[in-house]
């Protein structure tokens, strides 16, 4: 998981949505030492992360090209972060359009609506460092304002994320859209 984060508007909707992906190859223990010290926030660059997989044996290819975020037809824009554990994949899929969002979760092929949400509305998703620092930013930053307001925040909220945690790329996508769709059936459409 990584970092998506939106605004939802009355006068529309902007996403953004980092592009790192990291594989992790070794001793399963030990992979899943390296991800709760990632994940957890105690990993701030990419040299130590590189480091701390040297000390306890595992690889990690990482790349900061995979698409997390899409503007998709119709006005409606689509984000996600992925899980894997295993052979099981777990996907949390936020759909949002002017004045509305939903928050569906994919697991082994399997979609289910968890939230639906109406304007004015940040919504986060990621691990729990990604949504710690995008909350506290929002906490800080927000007093209101207009659509351009939300979308200098969500870059601002990009960049320190990026500068804090090695799990979130300094790239990122960035979309919006002023329409305003039914999302009733547009939770079929998706990145996973």
């Amino acid at each position: 998981m990584s970092l998506v984060i939106a605004f939802i508007g009355r006068s529309g909707a902007v996403m953004a949505g980092d592009m790192r992906e990291i594989a992790f190859q070794g001793d399963d223990s030990c992979i899943e030492e390296l991800e709760r010290e990632l994940y957890g926030g105690s990993i701030a660059s990419d040299a130590a992360l590189a480091e701390r997989a040297a000390e306890i044996g595992v690889t990690i290819h990482v790349r900061d090209d995979k698409v997390k975020v899409a503007s998709q037809q119709d006005g409606v824009l689509v984000g996600e972060v992925t899980e894997t554990e295993g052979a099981s994949v777990r996907c949390r899929r936020l759909y949002a359009t002017r004045g509305s969002y939903v928050i569906a979760e994919i697991v082994d092929s399997r979609m289910e609506v968890t939230k639906r949400g109406r304007a004015s509305n940040f919504v986060v998703l990621g691990n729990d460092t990604t949504k710690r620092i995008a909350n506290q930013c929002i906490q800080e930053a927000w007093d209101g304002g207009t659509l351009q307001d939300a979308m200098r925040l969500i870059m601002l909220t990009m960049q320190i994320a990026a500068s804090v945690t090695a799990s979130v790329s300094r790239t990122f996508v960035l979309v919006h859209t002023d329409q305003a769709v039914d999302l009733t059936h547009a939770t079929g459409q998706g990145l996973c």
